[in-house]
């Protein structure tokens, strides 16, 4: 097999081709640990592609542990002590524990997630509690655990945390609960609409121009038992202009100042690239330009400045694997490639309208002449994985059929429509793969209901 860093193949006009439409699949669209055996065949984690969809069946989540691995490193290593994992992008017990053992700390946003996390024996100081509309039982069993932090989202979380402070709940703790107020600081990123979250107009948080987020701050410190450690913001997802970052740290700063903020989170967000066409800034250019920002707004150096990092740690490390079912064509219109998947295992393109990349792990390197629209097996004309794919034009029925950077909200965002069992989630690595969640199967669409 050639060595990780090796190039797949022309990248820039394909094997055999001028177009740059038809280019092989990029390089940088691939886990880290991806190179091409003897055979032409992909690998990853040293693990052929092609058996792998024999032997587990498809569709299966892939994930490349080295690149997991790295990538927590070097968020570590950017933002330092306190930064957070987002586990709403993929979590398993698996990933939990291999995000803390690289040390990173934790973010869950539900009951479900916090239940993840200690499952995995997480250290629940290294937990970050999020949502905007926790309810008393999950801060109840967040503060029986012991979590790192709370970040307080709304004035009625604000009352049930009071309620479970009169309560003695947080008393028995023995010590105080660390609460960050979420605020919005008024940046629109410009990301789709609907995972903007950093403008007035939003779910999330308390308005920093309408002066909530300073009566939350003053309505914490008056609950015996809490101590308010900082303020948290986050402006959007998948956003590639980190100066947008910049600009809501500068509307943060007198708010810190006046508040005496000891820690200043400035959520995640950071977009990847999904496409052949397309480049994402770095983790080390991100953190260079919040702490560049936070000097320039005279933020002293002893506030911690963290982040929370999801997608970007875990979105080109996955891809899917699928098998062609149909192909079917439509003499004068498009030819239709059915996959055993569909919406159920990925919604973002219904969702977003999210662009993604398709290709053959028999022929990674091949150029991608054919172009065909990429769907799946639900009863939707929308279930549409890959709008404009293109492929091999040697494609047959019961291809394995991939399409890269599904790490982050594929797994994370499955459902049963239809009835469909969630796919499996494999691992892999020194040659070796193994299942961290095994596939979904009749009796456990079954087993809910009596």
């Amino acid at each position: 097999m050639s060595s990780p860093g090796s190039l797949l193949g022309d990248e820039t006009g394909g094997a055999g081709s001028a177009d740059p439409a038809e280019a092989p699949i990029a390089r940088h669209l691939l886990p880290f640990t991806a190179a091409r055996a003897a055979s032409g065949t992909l690998c990853v984690g040293g693990v052929d592609l092609v058996e792998l969809a024999a032997s587990v069946g498809t569709p299966v989540f892939v994930y490349d542990e080295e690149h997991l691995r790295i990538k927590c490193r070097e968020a570590v290593t950017s933002f330092g002590p306190g930064v957070a994992y987002g586990t709403k992008a993929f979590l398993c017990k698996a990933m939990a524990s291999l995000a803390a053992e690289e040390g990173m700390w934790l973010d869950v946003s539900t009951g479900g997630e916090l239940a993840v996390a200690l499952a995995a024996r997480v250290p629940p100081h290294r937990l970050v509690l999020h949502g905007n509309n926790k309810s008393e039982a999950e801060l109840r069993a967040a503060v029986a655990a012991g979590v790192g932090r709370i970040v307080v989202d709304s004035f009625d979380e604000i009352a049930r945390l009071r309620a479970l402070a009169a309560a003695g709940a947080i008393a028995a703790v023995g010590r105080p609960v660390q609460a960050l107020v979420r605020v919005t600081p008024g940046v629109e990123a410009h990301t789709h609409e609907y995972v903007m979250t950093g403008q007035e107009d939003s779910k999330f948080g308390f308005s920093l121009a309408s002066g909530a987020a300073g009566s939350a701050v003053e309505a914490l410190r008056r609950i015996e038992g809490i101590r308010f450690a900082g303020v948290h913001t986050h402006v959007g997802s998948q956003i590639f202009r980190v100066d947008v970052y910049a600009r809501a740290i500068a509307l943060l700063a007198p708010f810190l100042e006046r508040h005496r903020v000891s820690e200043l989170c400035i959520g995640g967000g950071l977009g990847v690239a999904y496409l052949n066409s397309e480049q994402a800034p770095s983790m080390a250019e991100w953190a260079a330009t919040t702490r560049s920002a936070c000097a320039e707004a005279g933020i002293s150096a002893t506030v911690r400045v963290t982040a929370e990092p999801g997608r970007s740690i875990v979105a080109t490390a996955g891809m899917t694997l699928y098998r062609v079912g149909t192909v079917k064509v439509l003499e004068g219109l498009r030819t239709y490639v059915s996959v055993d998947g569909g919406m159920s295992d990925n919604p973002r393109p219904v969702l977003y309208g999210s662009g993604y990349e398709a290709f053959l792990p028999r022929a990674p390197a091949a150029a991608r002449p054919l172009g065909v629209r990429l769907v799946g097996k639900h009863c939707e004309s929308g279930d549409v994985l890959v709008e404009n794919a293109r492929l091999p034009s040697d494609l047959v029925v019961g291809d394995v059929v991939a399409t890269p950077v599904t790490g982050a909200y594929g797994y994370a965002m499955a459902s049963n429509y239809n009835r469909l069992g969630r796919p499996p989630v494999v691992f892999v690595a020194n040659g070796q793969a193994r299942v961290v969640v095994r596939r979904e199967t009749i009796e456990d669409l079954l087993g809910l209901e009596p």
